[in-house]
């Protein structure tokens, strides 16, 4: 099962943006230059208008679990990048089916690729069917940190971004006496930034076929007991958006940790399971990216439906 959000009237300029995006979309779907991953003609962006960031606010925007050279989702999730100026990630599993140099260079690089000098990027468990997420760190370079550590923090705007890697196998764990968690815990503990949002792959709770994730429980508490303000996952191909939660996942409007998967970058959808406490809202029936607007003082989300699908959701949230 599936929910849809209702229309929020106090985001009028999401259903503007929406249109706006579809446009650009669309115009991607029909621009044409050189030889493109199937051999015919590249899918290229379009020359439209582009949504701009609020004045005193940064754009984060993106997706995870993106692309696969059998289909041409990614082409259109894509297309809506093409017309947001900002930061964009992706959240894990972005080049299927191994993460390898190969399928970054004909799968991921002639779509969301040509997003890559602005591209915070996450290593997902297929990136790690390549011995070493050896693709994935070539493919991105500096960017995404050490080679063969897949964590990092940056800064987007007054907001401190931290990207983790939720393959605590491969990783050399989660907790918080292996390197990523002493890492963790000095970058919590010395950051001056009022704002945090985290970025890894596998999401700690989840309503999808792979349900909860409790390799990741120890980054979770992490967050809540700094009082990072939201957790962006991938993982589950579909969107889901869990109320503030604490560290064992009740309910905590105050002080809680937001929740949003957005496996939607162009990898098959999958269907629900039973819905899991605090899940405000969910879909598993459409291609987009998550848009934030991060304030100095809190953020906005907004879901962005590829062109042709009516799914959206919106909302608000302030920094602890």
């Amino acid at each position: 099962m599936h929910r849809r959000a209702r229309a929020d009237r106090s985001f009028p300029w999401l259903l503007a943006f929406v249109a706006l995006a579809a446009a650009a979309t669309l115009g991607v779907m029909f621009a044409t230059g050189g030889p493109g991953r199937d051999g015919g003609a590249l899918v290229t962006a379009s020359a439209g208008p582009r949504m701009t960031a609020p004045p005193g606010a940064t754009v984060l925007v993106g997706a995870g679990d993106i692309a696969d050279c059998g289909s041409g989702n990614d082409e259109a999730t894509a297309g809506l990048i093409d017309a947001i100026e900002g930061t964009v990630f992706a959240a894990g599993d972005n080049a299927y089916e191994n993460g390898s140099r190969d399928d970054y260079a004909h799968c991921y690089d002639p779509t969301w690729g040509r997003h890559r000098d602005r591209t915070l990027p996450v290593v997902g468990n297929h990136e790690w069917q390549t011995p070493g997420a050896a693709g994935y760190f070539d493919y991105f370079g500096e960017r995404a940190g050490q080679p063969g550590a897949g964590w990092y923090a940056t800064s987007v705007g007054d907001w401190r971004v931290i990207v983790l890697d939720s393959d605590c196998g491969d990783a050399g764990g989660c907790t918080p006496d292996t390197a990523q968690g002493r890492w963790l815990e000095r970058e919590l503990a010395t950051s001056t930034s009022r704002c945090t949002v985290a970025i890894w792959h596998h999401p700690r709770f989840s309503s999808g076929p792979h349900g909860d994730d409790t390799m990741v429980d120890p980054l979770w508490r992490a967050m809540y007991e700094a009082g990072v303000e939201l957790v962006i996952n991938g993982h589950e191909h579909s969107y889901e958006r869990f109320a503030p939660q604490d560290g064992d996942g009740r309910s905590d409007p105050a002080r809680g940790v937001r929740q949003i998967v957005v496996g939607t970058g162009g990898k098959d959808l999958r269907r629900f399971e039973q819905p899991k406490p605090n899940s405000e809202i969910r879909d598993d029936q459409t291609y987009g990216v998550l848009r934030l607007v991060l304030r100095p003082d809190g953020f906005d989300w907004a879901f962005l439906p590829v062109a042709g699908q009516t799914f959206t959701d919106a909302g608000s949230g302030s920094c602890h």
